[in-house]
Protein backbone atom coordinates (compact mmCIF):
# COMPACT_ATOMS: atom_id res chain seq x y z
CA UNK A 1 0.00 0.00 0.00
CA UNK A 2 2.57 2.46 1.12
CA UNK A 3 4.36 1.79 -2.36
CA UNK A 4 1.82 2.09 -4.50
CA UNK A 5 1.09 5.34 -2.60
CA UNK A 6 4.96 6.38 -3.33
CA UNK A 7 4.65 5.29 -7.21
CA UNK A 8 1.21 7.95 -6.97
CA UNK A 9 2.68 10.75 -5.42
CA UNK A 10 5.85 10.42 -7.97
CA UNK A 11 3.63 10.57 -10.96
CA UNK A 12 1.43 13.24 -9.46
CA UNK A 13 4.29 15.05 -8.62
CA UNK A 14 5.20 18.82 -10.90
CA UNK A 15 7.99 16.98 -12.72
CA UNK A 16 5.47 13.68 -13.10
CA UNK A 17 3.56 12.70 -15.73
CA UNK A 18 0.97 15.05 -17.27
CA UNK A 19 -1.77 12.44 -17.77
CA UNK A 20 -1.77 11.50 -13.77
CA UNK A 21 -1.60 15.22 -12.61
CA UNK A 22 -4.54 15.76 -14.63
CA UNK A 23 -7.21 13.29 -13.22
CA UNK A 24 -9.71 13.95 -10.39
CA UNK A 25 -12.15 11.85 -8.94
CA UNK A 26 -14.76 11.80 -10.95
CA UNK A 27 -12.58 11.17 -13.89
CA UNK A 28 -11.08 8.47 -12.04
CA UNK A 29 -13.94 6.72 -10.78
CA UNK A 30 -14.49 5.99 -14.50
CA UNK A 31 -11.22 3.86 -14.98
CA UNK A 32 -12.08 2.30 -11.43
CA UNK A 33 -15.22 0.58 -12.73
CA UNK A 34 -13.67 -0.05 -16.10
CA UNK A 35 -10.87 -2.06 -14.64
CA UNK A 36 -13.40 -3.74 -11.79
CA UNK A 37 -15.25 -5.15 -15.47
CA UNK A 38 -12.01 -6.43 -16.47
CA UNK A 39 -11.23 -8.09 -13.04
CA UNK A 40 -15.15 -9.60 -13.65
CA UNK A 41 -14.05 -10.86 -16.92
CA UNK A 42 -10.78 -12.67 -15.32
CA UNK A 43 -11.88 -14.25 -12.69
CA UNK A 44 -15.08 -16.14 -15.24
CA UNK A 45 -12.14 -16.75 -17.70
CA UNK A 46 -10.08 -18.66 -15.01
CA UNK A 47 -7.25 -17.96 -15.69
CA UNK A 48 -4.82 -17.16 -12.60
CA UNK A 49 -2.24 -15.16 -14.47
CA UNK A 50 -5.13 -12.81 -15.78
CA UNK A 51 -6.71 -12.83 -12.88
CA UNK A 52 -3.29 -11.12 -10.89
CA UNK A 53 -2.88 -8.83 -13.44
CA UNK A 54 -6.67 -7.51 -13.40
CA UNK A 55 -6.70 -7.27 -9.63
CA UNK A 56 -3.32 -5.33 -9.84
CA UNK A 57 -4.91 -2.97 -12.00
CA UNK A 58 -8.34 -2.54 -9.83
CA UNK A 59 -6.04 -2.15 -7.06
CA UNK A 60 -3.87 0.48 -8.19
CA UNK A 61 -7.25 2.53 -9.31
CA UNK A 62 -8.63 2.18 -5.82
CA UNK A 63 -5.25 3.73 -4.52
CA UNK A 64 -5.20 6.49 -6.82
CA UNK A 65 -8.89 7.47 -5.66
CA UNK A 66 -8.10 7.16 -2.32
CA UNK A 67 -4.92 9.61 -2.93
CA UNK A 68 -7.31 12.07 -5.27
CA UNK A 69 -10.09 11.89 -2.06
CA UNK A 70 -7.65 13.07 -0.08
CA UNK A 71 -6.07 16.17 -1.44
CA UNK A 72 -10.07 17.22 -3.15
CA UNK A 73 -11.90 16.73 -0.04
CA UNK A 74 -9.17 15.84 2.93
CA UNK A 75 -10.35 12.52 3.27
CA UNK A 76 -8.27 10.48 5.82
CA UNK A 77 -7.74 7.05 4.41
CA UNK A 78 -6.91 6.11 7.73
CA UNK A 79 -9.68 6.72 9.42
CA UNK A 80 -12.03 5.47 6.24
CA UNK A 81 -10.48 2.34 6.98
CA UNK A 82 -11.39 2.47 10.45
CA UNK A 83 -15.04 3.46 10.48
CA UNK A 84 -15.27 0.61 7.68
CA UNK A 85 -14.12 -2.20 10.17
CA UNK A 86 -16.36 -0.37 13.13
CA UNK A 87 -19.33 -0.75 10.27
CA UNK A 88 -18.44 -4.73 9.66
CA UNK A 89 -18.04 -5.33 13.15
CA UNK A 90 -21.35 -3.21 13.85
CA UNK A 91 -23.40 -5.73 11.29
CA UNK A 92 -22.18 -8.71 12.41
CA UNK A 93 -23.40 -9.23 15.85
CA UNK A 94 -23.58 -13.05 14.67
CA UNK A 95 -19.71 -12.70 15.03
CA UNK A 96 -18.54 -10.31 17.10
CA UNK A 97 -22.00 -9.96 19.45
CA UNK A 98 -24.54 -12.03 21.29
CA UNK A 99 -26.83 -12.90 18.37
CA UNK A 100 -27.09 -15.79 16.35
CA UNK A 101 -27.38 -16.63 12.87
CA UNK A 102 -27.11 -19.81 11.70
CA UNK A 103 -28.17 -19.35 7.82
CA UNK A 104 -27.51 -16.64 5.32
CA UNK A 105 -31.01 -15.49 5.23
CA UNK A 106 -30.69 -14.88 8.95
CA UNK A 107 -27.30 -12.77 8.05
CA UNK A 108 -29.45 -10.74 5.60
CA UNK A 109 -32.20 -10.23 8.20
CA UNK A 110 -29.51 -8.64 10.58
CA UNK A 111 -27.66 -6.54 8.26
CA UNK A 112 -30.69 -4.93 6.84
CA UNK A 113 -31.99 -4.37 10.38
CA UNK A 114 -28.61 -2.81 11.03
CA UNK A 115 -28.37 -0.71 8.31
CA UNK A 116 -31.88 0.82 8.87
CA UNK A 117 -30.91 1.54 12.18
CA UNK A 118 -27.75 3.32 11.32
CA UNK A 119 -29.93 5.23 9.33
CA UNK A 120 -31.45 8.89 10.88
CA UNK A 121 -35.23 8.29 9.78
CA UNK A 122 -36.83 6.19 7.50
CA UNK A 123 -36.27 6.45 3.67
CA UNK A 124 -39.20 8.62 2.01
CA UNK A 125 -39.44 5.59 -0.57
CA UNK A 126 -38.64 1.85 -0.82
CA UNK A 127 -36.17 2.85 -3.66
CA UNK A 128 -33.81 5.09 -1.42
CA UNK A 129 -32.26 1.94 -0.28
CA UNK A 130 -31.15 0.80 -3.43
CA UNK A 131 -27.50 1.90 -4.06
CA UNK A 132 -26.99 5.04 -6.64
CA UNK A 133 -24.47 4.91 -8.89
CA UNK A 134 -24.08 1.09 -9.87
CA UNK A 135 -24.21 0.23 -13.62
CA UNK A 136 -27.76 -0.13 -15.48
CA UNK A 137 -28.22 -3.82 -15.66
CA UNK A 138 -27.33 -3.95 -11.76
CA UNK A 139 -29.17 -1.30 -10.69
CA UNK A 140 -32.63 -2.81 -12.75
CA UNK A 141 -31.78 -5.85 -10.52
CA UNK A 142 -31.59 -4.28 -7.22
CA UNK A 143 -34.41 -1.98 -7.45
CA UNK A 144 -36.73 -5.09 -9.05
CA UNK A 145 -35.57 -7.23 -6.04
CA UNK A 146 -36.30 -4.33 -3.13
CA UNK A 147 -39.87 -3.67 -5.16
CA UNK A 148 -40.36 -8.08 -5.24
CA UNK A 149 -39.54 -7.75 -1.33
CA UNK A 150 -42.25 -5.74 -1.05
CA UNK A 151 -44.47 -7.39 -2.72
CA UNK A 152 -44.82 -5.60 -6.04
CA UNK A 153 -43.83 -8.12 -8.22
CA UNK A 154 -45.30 -11.12 -11.13
CA UNK A 155 -46.33 -14.60 -9.22
CA UNK A 156 -44.44 -16.64 -11.49
CA UNK A 157 -41.81 -16.97 -13.99
CA UNK A 158 -44.97 -17.71 -16.68
CA UNK A 159 -46.16 -13.67 -15.83
CA UNK A 160 -42.42 -12.46 -16.32
CA UNK A 161 -42.29 -14.36 -20.04
CA UNK A 162 -45.84 -13.26 -20.62
CA UNK A 163 -44.80 -9.57 -19.96
CA UNK A 164 -41.73 -9.97 -22.41
CA UNK A 165 -43.75 -10.83 -25.18
CA UNK A 166 -45.45 -7.69 -24.33
CA UNK A 167 -43.32 -5.62 -24.57
CA UNK A 168 -41.30 -7.31 -27.52
CA UNK A 169 -44.46 -6.51 -29.19
CA UNK A 170 -44.55 -2.90 -28.22
CA UNK A 171 -40.91 -2.54 -28.88
CA UNK A 172 -41.26 -3.60 -32.55
CA UNK A 173 -44.32 -1.26 -32.81
CA UNK A 174 -42.27 1.85 -32.21
CA UNK A 175 -39.17 0.39 -34.05
CA UNK A 176 -42.06 0.12 -37.11
CA UNK A 177 -43.14 3.72 -36.43
CA UNK A 178 -39.67 5.22 -37.26
CA UNK A 179 -39.96 7.11 -34.16
CA UNK A 180 -36.44 6.21 -32.37
CA UNK A 181 -37.53 7.80 -28.93
CA UNK A 182 -40.37 5.92 -28.60
CA UNK A 183 -38.35 2.54 -29.49
CA UNK A 184 -35.65 3.30 -27.19
CA UNK A 185 -37.84 3.57 -24.48
CA UNK A 186 -39.68 0.47 -25.29
CA UNK A 187 -36.59 -1.55 -26.02
CA UNK A 188 -35.38 -0.36 -22.08
CA UNK A 189 -38.61 -1.81 -20.99
CA UNK A 190 -38.29 -5.05 -22.65
CA UNK A 191 -34.64 -5.24 -20.52
CA UNK A 192 -35.59 -4.02 -17.48
CA UNK A 193 -37.96 -7.52 -17.80
CA UNK A 194 -35.55 -9.40 -19.10
CA UNK A 195 -33.36 -8.34 -16.10
CA UNK A 196 -36.31 -9.96 -14.02
CA UNK A 197 -36.55 -13.09 -16.23
CA UNK A 198 -32.86 -13.58 -15.00
CA UNK A 199 -33.68 -12.63 -11.46
CA UNK A 200 -36.44 -15.20 -11.46
CA UNK A 201 -34.04 -17.99 -12.98
CA UNK A 202 -31.32 -17.47 -10.24
CA UNK A 203 -29.14 -15.68 -12.93
CA UNK A 204 -27.10 -12.54 -12.67
CA UNK A 205 -27.76 -10.47 -15.83
CA UNK A 206 -24.38 -8.52 -16.26
CA UNK A 207 -22.39 -11.35 -15.14
CA UNK A 208 -24.37 -13.51 -17.78
CA UNK A 209 -24.12 -10.54 -20.52
CA UNK A 210 -20.15 -10.27 -19.34
CA UNK A 211 -19.81 -13.75 -20.09
CA UNK A 212 -21.71 -13.85 -23.57
CA UNK A 213 -19.74 -10.72 -24.81
CA UNK A 214 -16.47 -12.70 -24.10
CA UNK A 215 -17.71 -15.26 -25.70
CA UNK A 216 -18.70 -13.77 -28.97
CA UNK A 217 -15.02 -11.86 -28.75
CA UNK A 218 -13.05 -15.37 -28.72
CA UNK A 219 -15.04 -16.76 -31.64
CA UNK A 220 -14.64 -13.18 -33.62
CA UNK A 221 -10.65 -13.33 -33.16
CA UNK A 222 -10.31 -17.34 -33.63
CA UNK A 223 -12.54 -16.54 -37.20
CA UNK A 224 -9.91 -13.89 -37.70
CA UNK A 225 -7.22 -15.91 -37.49
CA UNK A 226 -9.38 -18.52 -39.58
CA UNK A 227 -9.59 -16.18 -42.53
CA UNK A 228 -5.96 -14.92 -41.88
CA UNK A 229 -4.70 -18.17 -42.55
CA UNK A 230 -6.12 -18.04 -45.60
CA UNK A 231 -4.82 -14.59 -46.22
CA UNK A 232 -8.30 -12.81 -45.98
CA UNK A 233 -9.87 -10.29 -43.24
CA UNK A 234 -13.57 -9.69 -42.07
CA UNK A 235 -13.87 -6.81 -43.64
CA UNK A 236 -12.49 -7.74 -47.49
CA UNK A 237 -13.93 -11.46 -47.42
CA UNK A 238 -17.80 -12.48 -48.81
CA UNK A 239 -20.15 -12.47 -46.24
CA UNK A 240 -21.02 -15.82 -47.25
CA UNK A 241 -17.07 -17.15 -46.28
CA UNK A 242 -17.29 -15.18 -42.99
CA UNK A 243 -20.35 -16.95 -42.23
CA UNK A 244 -18.21 -20.05 -43.17
CA UNK A 245 -15.72 -19.26 -41.01
CA UNK A 246 -17.89 -18.20 -37.98
CA UNK A 247 -19.43 -21.71 -38.09
CA UNK A 248 -15.69 -23.06 -37.85
CA UNK A 249 -14.74 -21.06 -35.02
CA UNK A 250 -18.22 -21.73 -32.74
CA UNK A 251 -16.99 -25.60 -33.86
CA UNK A 252 -13.47 -24.93 -32.35
CA UNK A 253 -14.70 -22.83 -29.74
CA UNK A 254 -16.97 -26.10 -28.76
CA UNK A 255 -14.14 -28.31 -28.13
CA UNK A 256 -14.57 -29.54 -31.31
CA UNK A 257 -11.27 -28.78 -32.79
CA UNK A 258 -7.78 -26.83 -32.29
CA UNK A 259 -7.09 -23.34 -33.39
CA UNK A 260 -4.78 -22.78 -35.97
CA UNK A 261 -0.98 -22.14 -36.10
CA UNK A 262 -0.97 -18.07 -37.48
Amino acid sequence: MNETRKLIQRLRADNGCPWDRKQTPVSMVRYLIEESYELQEAIHGGDPAEMADELGDTWFQMVFLIHLLEEAHGLSFPEVTRANQRKMIRRHPHVFGEETADTVDEVKTHWARIKEEEKAEAPASLLDTVTSGTPPLMRARDVSKVTAEAGFDWDDMDGVMEKVHEEWGEFTEALASGDKQAASLEFGDLLFTLVNVARFAGIDADAALSSSVAKFEKRYRLMEQLLATEGERPDRSRSSRVDAMWDRAKELNDGAGNAPNT
